[in-house]
């Protein structure tokens, strides 16, 4: 006889490899065709809702790797929310406008705006981002990510621009608008004001001067034969220079060098000693700035005065104390300069070319005119000293090119107004991680106003006339008017209609008696766009409200989208669009460096897919600290990989395991299960209790862990393992054969519902082959929550908790009696155990054929063995069994051969042959 043949061996259709980049595509369309997500919704309506709000990615390019983290972690939330006990609409939107697909048309697709209408331009720039909208849809979705596909919000459609005008339309009723001559950040690159959520800082390489100015009017502090030294790193900017800043409160030295006399901070002479290379300074005299208040200078080479003003922003860091003051360039030497009545001069067009305000420079790029300059400075005499440094430097985040700060007429939101309300909804917002409510506050704490306009044409139109007179004209009226025909038409009748046939029908205005109006060129900033997203998503979008439970984005976004949503919906409400703020870090190669075409380290997320699957990629996203900057690399991949072949082969024993069990009539009452059988259960109660636990932290990395070692080594190790002996050798319906398996299918019910978030394509999978199941899918049911075990309490999972200590050193007496070459596998070994204390000889005397837990074929307990190994608990002795192995269970044992109809196995063996044979 094939005693093999008699044996319950797995014989599950689940394949033992995922082959996931061709069955994921499979189960897409399956979800999309049977409609889960709206199943999905029709299933818990009526529950409380949760609304993850999608920070929209910008349409324009592939999906990178971090827009992968960033999707898979939302979609973690959206399906474990909805599986417990949440109503949980999901709405993905996209970010439209702005400067990369304007750059796209022009430079990629050879588009010559000049020979077309500005609203012509605007509708080629619309229809290419929807394309990039429906590519980026589809590369979402291979992530396995669920949601109201079908119906995204997008930034450029006429209800989302309309509700967008109606944001600012209330800002603008409550005085927060405003439009003011001051200093920007300006991109040359863009030609366009930039807001600080534009600007990142990079390494650059400048010039150093320092120059001196000739004091013509010394208001009997200075004398005419004295200089003013003033440094800088933008000798550019010394056409525009209007004066000199002293702080009132420090100590300015008159110093004699050879022949001249310069005036210095006085803390300052020291280092600039050593700097300027000056042999013996004399300190002619002292004074506080204060006293030189109104001082007049020349200009080094323009015939124009260069006033002494007070500024609290001088400083003795670097430099010498007076600081080159051009008001046009700069907002300190703007505000300070408009306290003393100087108007700025800004001689720099939108392209950094010099005007003709600059004689002398006029047509030349303002970083070119640094030589030029500092030329001209030297021909004069007035350069003191050339060098260069690198340092930190602003630039434009899109461009990657330098910034400038220009004196230009801007529209402005005047977060000042409003400031002390932001920060106080900061603090009543939940962080993860809670360094996030410090970093916002400190990025609100300061700032005073947020310029609104960008001299662009892709975006939506600042909606302001002006009156004959120049009088901006924003009412409430007007402001509704345009929403409306916003709605209806979409921004594009900016562009396409008269001012006149824009305003309402008859309107008239004390600022232009002849009923003549203009209309404001210039766009919004796309982040008021995306940050007006609660008015056009939150309020108006079905199933939503305002605030949200979650926004959910990179690092990058505390100066973007947290930031800019914040303050519109502070200004219009009051109160923060969302209650809680998670943050994640940026994706890094395995070695922790930026990814870069250039080093060749860049991960893409469709590669992964096609090579691995998307439940590799969304394991990987599991098993990070996604708070931090996370790292990717084909050997992080490859680990991950097999901690889901673990998970998977977990799967597979189980549901090979459960193939003749039929959860209505064979399950084992819970009273009725083996001690190890509900102590097995207990412990999944446990992992319940720790995987719910860190999903509602929005922690997954321990999720990840503590399922992978649950698997590994409760599983695997143990509780798999052993019951091997009782699972293929036993009859089927013994009583043992059936508590184990009705642990195994509450085991992979729960598993593969704490995975289905996770994993959703491999839980799927698996929900089809479990037997007795009569739900679809996995992912319209509910999560599993922590009970408590019939019959089983703490006394006894101390006891349980013991035994698997107790068993640690039976493993490793084993081990060590493998190395020393005893015993070859465990089943050809007898072990002798002499319990150390009557607690651990109770327990073990407690537990029925505890060598089958062990895994080997005899287990003899004693109270003394002279020859046995100290362990923690107990002293064992391993020995090598006398018997014969048994052809169908593989045990050693004495009674092989005792049965003559079976002479090669044994008579636990035989037993079942003779009377429960099952081919």
């Amino acid at each position: 006889m094939e005693y093999k043949k008699t044996l319950l061996l797995p014989k599950t259709k689940f394949p033992m490899r995922g082959n996931l980049p061709n069955k994921e595509p499979l189960r897409r369309k399956k979800w999309n065709e049977e409609e889960y997500y709206e199943k999905q919704l029709e299933r818990t309506e009526g529950r409380p809702t949760f609304i993850l709000h999608d920070g929209p990615p910008y349409a324009n390019g592939d999906l990178h790797i971090g827009h992968a983290l960033n999707q898979i972690l939302k979609d973690f939330i959206v399906r474990y929310k909805s599986m417990t006990g949440y109503h949980v609409p999901y709405v993905p939107g996209w970010d439209t406008h702005g400067l990369p697909i304007e750059t796209a048309l022009t430079k990629k697709k050879k588009v010559n705006r000049k020979k077309m209408s500005t609203a012509e331009f605007r509708q080629k720039c619309a229809d290419y981002a929807l394309t990039q909208v429906d590519r980026q849809r589809e590369q979402r979705k291979e992530l396995g990510a669920t949601g109201d596909w079908d119906n995204p919000y997008i930034t450029l459609t006429k209800e989302y621009e309309a509700a967008q005008i109606k944001v600012f339309g209330e800002m603008a009723n409550k005085g927060y608008i405003f439009k003011g001559l001051r200093p920007v950040y300006w991109s040359p690159s863009s030609e366009s004001a930039l807001a600080e959520a534009e600007i990142e800082y990079h390494d650059k390489r400048s010039p150093s001067i320092y120059v001196a100015f000739n004091v013509i009017d010394g208001k009997g502090v200075l004398n005419t034969d004295e200089k003013i030294i003033i440094w800088t790193t933008t000798p550019w900017t010394i056409p525009a220079n209007l004066g000199i800043a002293l702080h009132p409160q420090l100590e300015y030295a008159v110093v004699q060098v050879k022949e001249d006399k310069y005036v210095v901070a006085h803390d300052l002479l020291e280092d600039l000693t050593e700097e300027l290379e000056w042999e013996s300074p004399e300190v002619l005299r002292t004074f506080k700035g204060e006293e030189a208040d109104r001082v007049v200078a020349k200009h080094p080479f323009y015939d124009r005065e260069s006033l002494v003003m007070l500024g609290e922003h001088v400083t003795t860091d670097s430099g010498t104390g007076c600081v080159h003051t051009a008001p046009g360039h700069g907002e300190d030497d703007f505000n300070m300069a408009k306290a003393y009545g100087i108007e700025p001069l800004s001689p720099v067009d939108h392209k950094g070319v010099f005007t003709k305000e600059a004689p002398g420079f006029e047509g030349v790029f303002y970083d070119k005119a640094n030589k030029m300059v500092t030329e001209k400075l030297e021909e004069v005499d007035a350069l003191l000293k050339l060098s260069f440094i690198t340092h930190s430097y602003p630039h434009d985040w899109r461009t990657k090119k330098p910034i400038i700060f220009r004196a230009t007429p801007q529209w402005f939101a005047s977060i000042k107004d409003f400031r002390d309300q932001i920060l106080s909804e900061i603090k009543a917002v939940n962080w993860y991680p809670k360094w996030g409510e410090t970093r916002l506050h400190n990025m609100v704490k300061d700032r005073e106003d947020w310029c609104i306009s960008r001299q662009r044409t892709w975006g939506v139109p600042i909606p302001v006339f002006y009156g004959e007179d120049g009088t901006p004209i924003i009412t409430e009226e007007t402001i509704n008017h345009v929403a409306d025909l916003f709605r209806e038409h979409g921004s594009n009748i900016w562009f396409e209609r008269e001012a006149k046939d824009l305003l309402p029908e008859g309107f008239t205005s004390e600022h232009s008696p002849n009923g003549e109006f203009t209309k404001e060129t210039d766009i919004m900033d796309v982040w008021f766009d995306s940050g007006s997203s609660h008015e056009a998503v939150l309020l108006h979008r079905e199933g939503h409200r305002r605030p949200a439970d979650v926004y959910l984005e990179g690092s990058d976004q505390f100066r973007g989208w947290f930031n800019s949503s914040l303050s519109t919906a502070v200004a219009v409400t009051g109160k923060a669009p969302y209650k809680n703020v998670i943050s994640h870090g940026f994706v890094m190669d395995g070695e922790g460096r930026k990814m870069s075409k250039s080093l060749g380290n860049v991960i893409f997320p469709s590669k992964v897919i096609k090579q691995l699957g998307a439940d590799i990629l969304r394991l990987w996203v599991a098993s990070v600290d996604y708070h931090a900057d996370a790292r990717i690399s084909d050997a992080i991949l490859k680990q991950t990989s097999e901690s889901y072949r673990k998970i998977r082969n977990t799967f597979r024993f189980l549901l090979g395991n459960l193939t003749d069990f039929n959860p209505e009539t064979d399950r084992v009452e819970e009273s009725n299960m083996e001690g190890i059988d509900r102590y097995m259960l207990y412990r999944l109660q446990e992992l319940v209790g720790d995987v719910h636990e860190s999903y509602e932290a929005y922690e997954y990395s321990p999720i990840f862990h503590r399922i992978h070692n649950f698997c590994a080594d409760d599983l695997s190790s143990f509780y798999l393992d052993f019951a091997k002996d009782i699972l293929y050798i036993e009859a089927k319906d013994n009583h043992r054969r059936r508590s184990i398996q009705t642990a195994y299918y509450e085991i992979v019910v729960t598993l593969v519902k704490l995975l289905a978030p996770i994993i959703p394509h491999t839980a799927e999978e698996v929900w089809e082959h479990i037997p007795g199941v009569t739900e679809e899918t996995v992912h319209l049911t509910d999560m599993p929550v922590k009970r408590e075990i019939t019959d089983f309490d703490e006394a006894k999972k101390e006891k349980w908790d013991l035994f698997m200590e107790i068993r640690d050193d039976v493993l490793k007496a084993l081990e060590e009696a493998r190395e020393e070459k005893v015993i070859g596998k465990s089943l050809e070994s007898v072990i002798t155990i002499v319990p150390k204390d009557e607690k651990t000889k109770e327990i073990l005397e407690a537990i029925p054929n505890v060598h089958q837990l062990f895994i080997v074929s005899e287990a003899i307990m004693k109270e003394k063995d002279g020859e046995a190994k100290e362990y923690r608990y107990v002293d064992v002795k391993v020995e090598k069994h006398s018997g014969e192995t048994c052809e169908r269970c593989w045990v050693t044992s004495n009674t092989v051969g005792e049965d003559e109809e079976h002479p090669t196995i044994c008579t636990r063996c035989a037993e079942v042959v003779k009377h429960h044979y099952m081919d």
